[in-house]
């Protein structure tokens, strides 16, 4: 997925973090949830540890969280993590990036738990631990409330329609 940022450089946290930031406004747009799905309106940030890709499609995203999928797009192991089932954050991100309430998220854990078939991303307790999940973890992805400073190693990823 790197390769498809032209222009942009593989390695480099600054000129990654201005590619997204470029890249955003014509990337971003309706989701097929019908929800916005733009920065400027959302109360959340889907990070991810810098070896991952700058964009991923919402799908690609959703898959990801909902374990439909293992792996970034490059083969690397992905590891999602999510926050507690009563943070505003989640309730945002579930509704616009995987087209479900938190609720109905819980619910398709507890059957695909039932069936022995997978078990879904750890919870943090706060945005700190995630950060710290996802700066610790290849592969790592998560989402924070909007305006949280990210620490070195963990770049804002640009979800895409």
């Amino acid at each position: 997925m790197r390769g498809s940022v032209p222009g942009t450089p593989r390695r480099g946290r600054a000129r990654r973090l201005a590619a997204a930031s470029l890249l955003a406004p014509c990337l971003l747009g309706a989701s097929g949830s019908g929800a916005r799905v733009h920065a400027a309106h959302t109360p959340y940030v889907v990070v991810a540890h810098d070896s991952a890709p700058l964009a991923l499609g919402r799908d690609g995203v959703a898959r990801l969280f909902l374990k439909k999928a293992a792996h970034w797009p490059d083969g690397t192991p992905a590891s999602p993590v999510d926050l507690p089932p009563a943070a505003p954050v989640r309730a945002a991100f579930s509704r616009e990036v995987l087209g479900r309430s938190v609720a109905s998220v819980r619910a398709y854990w507890q059957a695909e738990l039932f069936q022995g078939r997978d078990t879904p991303p750890p919870e943090k307790p706060d945005e700190l631990a995630v950060l710290a999940h996802v700066r610790a973890t290849r592969g790592a992805v998560g989402y924070v409330a909007r305006g949280t400073e990210l620490p070195p190693g963990v770049h804002a990823l640009v979800v895409t329609p």
